[in-house]
């Protein structure tokens, strides 16, 4: 079989890094990652990163490598995945994409073009406005200029809101027609896809069971370590699901048992966006809706023929 592309995208606790590595080792390929969170180093437990386990089985890329003090956009790891990608290219293997954020697959397959500088003054100016109208008026100011940013970004999310505002006061042009710019960085042919999407209940239940493993496993105390750096609250590192809770736990505003039922809450309602985003953005991609892991591979080598059962 010709090298080539894979892309396995899905909600948090779907299943979809097994699939990968199960994928990964069927062909002899290497894994890159696609989700925002799982960029940063020092959160490996509480993104759900791969173990030291999982990466002696196949090659990762793009894992723990940022420092949380960094603020990587959707362009930065767009260049940088397109760059391992063709790394793994030249070497004739195959690339298996994965990961949750749905923005960095549509950059990578639509493309994403390179938005001007905005000034600094514009910058200051879009965060003192957010302060002064809060999140709800700035958010409806957004609206008028920019509807599709205003609709798709999260409750809470300040920075990607001052961003989207910024742009447009800068340029003129809304931050999701910049976004509709661009080519492709693989291109069409190049590049299978498939996501992941079990029964909703499943999918929850998945994600509860998975907050509680990481408890065990010392998401506390990255959380802790992280806490302890005192960096910037906007930095998107410290927006992962679980650092608020577990930082209010911390500091003695909620117990272990209400910090981690409020981390499974914002991890379902995390869950149900990355849903949304897949059912209206990736509508034409293959769908794997079994729950279990086994269930899954056979559902995913049904739809890739070439592939050959394990």
């Amino acid at each position: 079989m010709e090298p080539r592309i894979w892309l396995i995208a899905g909600p948090t606790a779907s299943g979809k890094s097994a699939l990968a590595l199960r994928l990964a080792e069927t062909l002899g390929g290497e894994i890159v990652n696609a989700d925002s969170m799982q960029l940063y180093a020092g959160l490996r437990v509480l993104t759900a990163g791969p173990s030291p386990e999982d990466t002696a089985r196949a090659p990762h890329h793009l894992f723990g490598m940022v420092d949380p003090a960094e603020g990587w956009s959707v362009g930065r790891w767009l260049r940088a995945a397109t760059e391992v990608l063709a790394d793994i290219s030249t070497r004739g293997r195959h690339a298996i994409v994965v990961g949750g954020t749905g923005l960095y697959f549509r950059a990578l397959t639509r493309g994403l073009a390179e938005v001007p500088d905005v000034p600094a003054e514009a910058r200051r100016a879009a965060g003192a406005d957010f302060e002064r109208l809060g999140e709800t008026g700035f958010r409806e100011r957004l609206a008028a200029h920019d509807p599709a940013a205003a609709a798709r970004i999260a409750p809470g999310d300040r920075q990607r809101l001052v961003r989207a505002w910024e742009v447009w006061a800068a340029t003129g042009t809304p931050l999701t027609d910049w976004q509709r710019t661009g080519d492709p960085a693989i291109p069409e042919g190049s590049w299978t896809a498939a996501a992941l999407e079990p029964p909703r209940a499943a999918l929850y239940a998945r994600c509860d069971a998975r907050l509680d493993a990481m408890v065990a496993a010392g998401a506390v105390d990255e959380v802790a370590a992280l806490v302890a750096r005192d960096l910037a609250p906007d930095l998107p590192a410290m927006k992962a699901v679980g650092v608020r809770e577990f930082a209010a736990h911390l500091r003695g505003e909620a117990t272990l048992a209400e910090a981690v039922s409020r981390a499974q809450q914002e991890t379902r309602r995390y869950a149900k966006r990355q849903m949304t985003w897949m059912r209206g953005q990736m509508a034409g991609w293959p769908r794997i809706t079994a729950e279990d892991t086994g269930a899954q591979w056979r559902q995913f080598i049904a739809l890739e023929p070439v592939l050959t059962p394990t």
